[in-house]
């Protein structure tokens, strides 16, 4: 989900500030308007010859088999000849059979057991045929557990949202439409069906009671009216990426949460000043004094329900016992849930650190050694962080009797870091610790101790001097090398010469600036983002040291090769915004998707799948700028292998106004689960609140659902087959065995 957030106001040094001035020189500056041809709708060919069974290709190459899809602006969803695309599961669909059928007219009710909006990422848990049992290598029956970010107000009231006071009832049909979903599937045919009846089938919504573990438990900061000792509070909102732990559980991100609650114009006051630790705080993370909330739930009415969305300091209590001052602290975590198990309290990992938490890929588990997590904070000029686990991993625990406590061994104790890029190529990990003398002197902001720090690991990050990135996204793990992929989506302020404390310079890791696309036609910056990946020094997720490059440079395959398609993407492999990341586990191909509003002129958003290659693959480019005084700036950077129609193509395009978020598949690798999330976006793209008038009316007009040709459209989750039964994207039946 794009959120243009920007509190990261810290002076921390780009990487231009350290840049050797002995560099050599290269290309000039030329500010350069991409082009692209007329958008059409092809039939794509592909596919090859199954293979009879799982046995390793011959060849030791992973070779895309598919034909790629052209870029296009249709309302629906383009997969490649020989694949066919079925939706599975939409919004509003009913999770057992008390819950009447969705009429998708803006009546329905009841989405405590409904499938909730906006799809976003996703995880696929195995069940034996019979469903009775987990069997994490089940691939004709399984689990998905589903995020659904947020929703389209618009389009879940009969004529749209009524603006505040809001209607109790309004309130209380919104608030259970985000959160989590658990949904049973099972193959139907060469396809799947979702099954409604399902034991397993469950919601997790803004209102379900959860527990915090970890250091910050019992915090002074997580006190609240709900939970005076700090210990327990309720539900999970804005759930972007997630992650699977290698003892089998599901790991969601809450991320951009704060704008669900509001503060009083007066209310830096009570709380001490502007320089008192909690205004600090609000403010790095972005609920500043007299903050409206996103959508009114707080003036619903007296129940505590809606008084919770207020974290004003109301109260008479010096610790916030009697208030929800620090129900904020409550969100910005992973939070980890067993897709097997609705009777256990989901848990808060508060050692993972707190900020737009996006997913959580874990590194390469090894016996006996610490386990690494990897994540990401999406916002401006936010920074990319790693959890080391205190514990080494034991190979036993890959299927324990009992999964979150398991899960408590591994992620309630260990190291938070935080990464620090150089220009030669080479990086840091510094940890984020209270011993840390730059986190205990920091003059900012006077931590406490070390729940302090996790709480706002921001603020812990800006001490410590950590490198401001352009909106650090998903991140996937390689399989095999164990090398780490961030996608850096785009970046509005990344200027040649900043002005203001929010504005950041070029530097290595980020470093293009440029006018392109209706969204930055006037104003430079990184327009198009990109994917930065990361090799652990000796393969150790517990290295201090890293070694990167940039995979890949989103960019219209016209843009100026020497600027700013510095990767020469072509018109089948042309992208911008790149947002989810994941790696198949069968074949290792990479899956990168998209949100995007740069290239929707031309394309609406989409999926590439990608042979990755590893870092050190390229060579390092040298860009030049002038700057606004007529000097001169260049920035060394360091670009991945040039990608060759072997290597990267367009796999998908979806429906007019959506984003590709959440992927995963059965353990096979024959059927691709995909979320498609917010078509249409309605008040977002312009349209009217008539609904019939809306961009999209998917995928009602592909024959789902209630509505038709002129349907509200639906986030959904879509299910993807090759015909001739073989794994997805790859050369006949091949598996992983290779880069």
């Amino acid at each position: 989900m794009i959120d243009d957030e920007n509190c990261n106001t810290s002076a921390n040094r780009s990487l231009l500030d350290v840049l050797d001035a002995r560099l050599s020189r290269r290309n000039a500056m030329r500010v350069g308007l991409g082009t692209a041809g007329a958008a059409v709708l092809t039939a794509c060919g592909g596919g090859g010859v199954a293979a009879a069974d799982d046995a390793p290709a011959s060849d030791r190459s992973l070779r895309l088999s598919f034909e790629a899809v052209a870029k296009n602006t249709a309302d629906r969803v383009t997969v490649p000849a020989g694949y066919t695309a079925e939706v599975l599961y939409a919004k509003g669909d009913p999770l057992d059979d008390a819950t009447p059928e969705f009429r998708n007219d803006g009546s329905d009710t009841g989405f405590e057991m409904r499938a909730g909006d906006h799809h976003d990422g996703m995880e696929f848990y195995g069940l034996d045929p019979g469903g009775t049992r987990p069997d994490r290598s089940g691939s004709t029956r399984g689990i998905l557990a589903v995020n659904h970010e947020a929703f389209n107000d618009q389009f879940l009231h009969p004529a749209g949202a009524t603006p505040n006071p809001r209607p109790v009832a309004e309130a209380d049909k919104e608030i259970p439409a985000v959160g989590l979903s658990f949904v049973e599937v099972r193959q139907r045919g060469r396809g799947f069906e979702y099954v409604r009846t399902s034991d397993y089938n469950r919601r997790v919504t803004p209102l379900t009671p959860m527990r915090i573990h970890g250091p910050a438990r019992g915090s002074a900061l997580m006190k609240t009216k709900f939970s005076a000792a700090g210990t327990d509070c309720r539900g999970t909102i804005n759930n972007c990426g997630t992650g699977t732990t290698p003892w089998g559980t599901f790991l969601t991100g809450e991320e951009n949460w704060a704008g669900y609650f509001a503060r009083s114009a007066t209310d830096n006051t009570p709380r001490g000043g502007s320089t008192a630790n909690s205004v600090v705080s609000l403010n790095r993370y972005g609920c500043t004094q007299g903050s409206t909330s996103r959508h009114g739930w707080e003036t619903a009415g007296a129940g505590d329900r809606f008084a919770r969305w207020n974290i004003s300091q109301t109260g008479a209590s010096a610790d916030g016992t009697d208030d929800y001052r620090n129900e904020l602290n409550t969100f910005g975590w992973i939070v980890e849930a067993d897709p097997y198990d609705g009777t256990q309290a989901l848990r808060k990992r508060t050692a993972l650190g707190r900020f737009a938490h996006e997913s959580a890929a874990f590194g390469i588990p090894v016996a006996g050694r610490p386990l690494a997590v990897y994540m990401g904070d999406d916002s401006r000029g936010e920074y990319i962080y790693k959890f080391v686990s205190e514990a080494g991993w034991r190979a036993d625990d890959a299927t324990p009797a009992n999964r979150l406590t398991t899960g408590d061994r591994y992620l309630d104790a260990g190291k938070l870091f935080v990464a620090q890029f150089d220009e030669d190529g080479s990086g840091r990990w510094i940890e984020l610790s209270i011993a840390n003398a730059a986190i205990a002197g920091y003059a900012a902001y006077r931590f406490a101790d070390q729940a302090d720090v996790l709480v706002n690991a921001r603020l812990a990050a800006d001490a410590v001097g950590a490198t401001k990135m352009d909106r650090p996204e998903w991140c996937a793990v390689h399989p095999v090398s164990g090398e780490i992929y961030y996608t850096l989506t785009h970046n509005n302020n990344r200027k040649v010469t900043p002005v203001g404390s929010t504005q950041m310079a070029v530097d290595s890791a980020n470093p293009r600036s440029y006018t392109d696309a209706p969204t930055a036609a006037t104003s430079p910056g990184n327009v198009n983002g990109h994917i930065v990946r990361l090799k652990e020094s000796g393969g150790d997720g517990a290295a201090t040291v890293f070694t990167w490059d940039i995979y890949l440079f989103g960019a219209e395959s016209g843009a100026d090769a020497g600027k700013v398609n510095l990767s020469r993407l072509t018109a089948d492999q042309d992208f911008s915004s790149p947002d989810g990341l994941w790696f198949s586990p069968k074949t290792g191909t990479l899956f990168i998707r998209t949100d995007d509003g740069a290239y929707e002129d031309v394309t609406n958003c989409m999926m590439l799948l990608g042979r990755p290659g590893q870092v050190g693959d390229g060579a390092p480019e040298v860009l030049q700028y002038t700057k606004a005084d007529g000097s001169t700036v260049r920035v060394q950077t360091h670009v991945g292998a040039i990608p060759t129609p072997d290597t990267l193509r367009r796999f998908l395009v979806g429906p007019v106004g959506c984003e590709i978020t959440g992927t995963c598949e059965t353990p096979d690798g024959r059927a691709l689960f995909v979320n498609i999330q917010h078509p249409g976006k309605g008040i977002r793209r312009g349209a009217s609140t008539d609904p019939a008038s809306d961009l999209s009316h998917w995928p009602g007009n592909a024959g789902y659902g209630a509505g038709g040709a002129t349907a509200r459209p639906r986030s959904a989750t879509i299910v993807i087959t090759r015909d001739d039964g073989g794994r997805i994207g790859v050369d006949g039946d091949q598996v992983l065995n290779d880069l």
